[in-house]
């Protein structure tokens, strides 16, 4: 019932250009997203160090937190 599709005419013709546009259109801004965070990747790599560094702590402190409550179980 709700798997219908609605189409202006014949499949190859109407539905199958949209579906062509559409997926074209995905793939270029896929790309654009791609570019855009390999660049914010190259303008802020000392920045994602301090960020991941900064990291390190909080996630020792709670990967003991869960050895601790999974060897109490």
């Amino acid at each position: 019932m709700g798997d219908e599709k609605k189409c202006c005419g014949t499949e190859a013709s109407c539905c199958g250009s949209k579906k062509i546009g559409g997926m074209a259109l995905k793939v270029i801004l896929g790309l654009v997203f791609l570019g855009l965070g390999g660049l914010a990747l190259l303008n802020f790599w000392a920045d994602l160090l301090v960020i991941i560094k900064g990291c390190i702590g909080l996630f020792l402190i709670l990967a003991g937190v869960i050895t601790l409550a999974i060897a109490k179980e």
